[in-house]
């Protein structure tokens, strides 16, 4: 087994509390590195998430208040960074906030631009502001995205929107840091069974994937999802700069009509 040792790193987790976020967060933590989680809607509630990372053995995480899409907040959060590290090794950009948009005539200008400032923006103006105060990048950049852009999901096109962009500013930023060292890349992740993925399909959706023969189960968990994060900033994967990775199990690729009259023949016949 390849042992990861992050220890004395600090790694930066926008929407680090929930989901993917804090998946991520517990597996770099599990490996010895210091996290920086931020959470904006809501309270975090401060004693589990610690009992959380006590449990794996991971150092306790500094949880900051701030909002992704303001500036002062962020500067306070560089601050609040620098009064114990003195750097940021790793930056996860993880937050994702769009309105649903079910109809063509929901679309609204300043929504996809609120969508903009809140999914994609905050990958260049994190890494800036890690820059600005601490003189350095991180060695590690890394855009949480979706397979919204190239599949149909209901209401979710000014979330595949701005992951889409984020996608493209990711990709560039490599080049423009790739001789400051720094490794930016995209996770792209499948259907994640999170409390957002239910706030957006609701919880009827599980009812038709049993439907369709497929398991809760069968979606990715947080936990995985941290697991590629932990791979991509091991340093086993540095010849990779600029991409984009889909991790979706292969349901992209099996979730198809002629796949779904098989598991309808499947079934006609057990009946």
């Amino acid at each position: 087994m390849i042992s990861i040792d992050l220890s004395g790193k600090v790694a930066l987790i926008t929407g680090g509390t929930k989901g993917i976020g804090l998946g991520s967060a517990l597996k770099l933590g599990e490996a010895g590195a210091r996290c920086v989680l931020t959470y904006r809607w809501g309270s975090a509630d401060e004693a589990e998430l610690f009992e959380r990372f006590e449990a794996v053995g991971a150092p306790r995480p500094l949880l900051v208040g701030a909002d992704v899409a303001n500036d002062e907040d962020i500067e306070a959060l560089m601050d609040a960074i620098g009064e114990s590290h003195e750097g940021v090794d790793f930056f996860v950009s993880n937050v994702a906030f769009a309105a649903r948009t079910p109809t063509l005539a929901s679309y609204k200008k300043r929504s996809l631009f609120k969508s903009l400032e809140y999914s994609t923006w905050p990958l260049v103006s994190h890494v800036e502001a890690i820059h600005k105060r601490f003189g350095r990048y991180p060695a590690y950049v890394l855009g949480i995205s979706s397979d919204g852009a190239d599949r149909s999901y209901p209401g979710y096109d000014f979330v595949a929107a701005s992951k889409s962009v984020l996608e493209v500013f990711a990709r560039y930023m490599g080049s423009h840091l790739r001789e400051e060292g720094t490794r930016v890349n995209v996770l792209r992740f499948g259907m994640v069974a999170t409390e957002s993925f239910e706030a957006m399909f609701g919880e009827e959706f599980w009812t038709f994937l049993e439907g369709e023969g497929i398991k809760r189960s069968d979606l990715l968990s947080p936990e995985e999802c941290g697991e590629a994060v932990l791979a991509m900033c091991s340093g086993l994967f540095d010849a990779m700069q600029s991409q984009v990775i889909t991790l979706d199990r292969a349901m992209a690729f099996e979730d198809n009509m002629m796949r779904r009259f098989e598991r309808w023949k499947v079934a006609k016949t057990s009946a």
